[in-house]
C-alpha cells in the first residue's frame, strides 16, 4: 500500500515537472545537440555534407578575426567585471548601513536599467554620445574638445563598458545585497562590541559571509561579458571602423547569417562555450580550495 502511495506521488510529481523538461529540451538542449552536429561537419557545393570533427575547430583557432574577438573579450571581462562588482559591493554594503525611506528608492532606481532591453539601452546611449544629437559630445565641444570623437575605434570598448555597466550593476547589487540581509546580526554586534568600525566590519566579517554570492555574480558576469553582442551590435550603427569581429558572436552571427557557413558559425559558438565552460570550473575550483583551505 505503502509502495502505491510513493509510486503514485512519483509519478504525479513527474508530471508537474514534464512541462518544464519539455521546454527546456526543446529550446535549450536541442539547439545544442544540433549545433554540435553541424559543427563536427562540412559542407561544400562540391562534395556536400562530410563529417570532418576538427576542421572547423582548427579553422577558428587560425582565424584571426575570432582569435582577436576573444582577446578583446577577455580582456573586457578582465577590467570591466571587477570594476562593475566592486560598485554593486559598495553600493550594497552602503544600503546594509541604511533602512530609510531614501535607501529603498534607491534600491528601485538602481535596479531599473536592468529591466530596459539591451537593444533600448544600446540606442539611448548611442544618441547620448552621437555627435550629431548627444549632449555629451556638445558640453565637451563647449570644454574645449572640439576634436573629441566618442566613437572612435580606440575609444569604442570604453562605451560597451559603460553600457553594461549602467545595466548590470543593480542586478548584481540586489543579489549582493539579499545575502547580507541574510547573515545574522549578531555577529555584527559582537564585532561592534570588540570595537570594530563600519569599516572593518565590512572588510572582516561581512564580505568572507557573503562570499557565495560573490562567487556567483562573478561567475554570471565573466559569462555575460564573453557572450557579448547586444550592446557593441547597437553602438556600432553609431561609430565607424567597427567590423563584425568585434566579438566572437558578432563574428558567428555574421559568418552564418551573411556568408551562410552556418557549420563555421557552430564550431566557433561551441568553442566560446567550452572556453567559457572552463574558465567558469576553473574559478569555481579555485574558490573551493581557498575555502576548504
Amino acid at each position: 500500500m505503502t509502495l502505491a502511495i510513493n509510486s503514485r506521488r512519483a509519478i504525479t510529481g513527474w508530471l508537474f515537472i514534464a512541462p518544464y523538461i519539455l521546454v527546456v529540451a526543446g529550446f535549450l538542449f536541442s539547439p545544442l545537440v544540433y549545433a554540435g552536429y553541424l559543427s563536427v561537419h562540412t559542407y561544400k557545393l562540391v562534395g556536400g555534407i562530410r563529417f570532418a570533427p576538427l576542421a572547423n575547430f582548427k579553422h577558428a583557432f587560425s582565424d584571426p578575426q575570432f582569435l582577436e574577438g576573444l582577446k578583446r573579450v577577455a580582456i573586457f571581462a578582465a577590467v570591466q567585471v571587477p570594476i562593475m562588482l566592486g560598485i554593486a559591493l559598495f553600493a550594497a554594503l552602503a544600503l546594509d548601513l541604511v533602512n530609510t525611506r531614501l535607501a529603498r528608492i534607491f534600491r528601485v532606481v538602481a535596479f531599473m536599467p536592468y529591466a530596459v532591453p539591451s537593444v533600448i539601452g544600446g540606442l539611448l546611449w548611442g544618441i547620448l554620445f552621437s555627435a550629431t544629437h548627444g549632449p555629451l559630445p556638445r558640453l565637451l565641444n563647449n570644454l574645449g574638445f572640439h576634436s573629441a570623437n566618442l566613437f572612435a575605434t580606440s575609444f569604442f570598448i570604453y562605451l560597451v563598458g559603460n553600457v553594461v555597466t549602467w545595466g548590470w550593476t543593480g542586478y548584481n547589487m540586489i543579489i549582493i545585497y539579499s545575502a547580507l540581509q541574510g547573515l545574522p546580526k549578531d555577529s555584527f554586534e559582537s564585532a561592534v562590541i570588540d570595537g570594530a568600525n563600519q569599516f572593518q566590519i565590512a572588510r572582516y566579517v561581512k564580505i568572507p559571509a557573503i562570499r557565495g554570492a560573490l562567487m556567483l555574480t562573478t561567475i554570471f558576469s565573466v559569462i555575460a561579458a564573453m557572450q557579448l553582442y547586444t550592446e557593441p551590435s547597437i553602438l556600432s550603427r553609431f561609430a565607424t571602423g567597427i567590423t563584425n569581429g568585434y566579438t566572437p558572436n558578432i563574428y558567428a552571427f555574421s559568418v552564418a547569417f551573411s556568408n551562410g557557413q552556418f557549420n563555421y558559425s557552430s564550431a566557433m559558438s561551441i568553442t566560446v562555450a567550452i572556453l567559457v565552460f572552463a574558465a567558469s570550473f576553473g574559478f569555481l575550483s579555485f574558490n573551493r580550495k581557498r575555502l576548504l583551505h
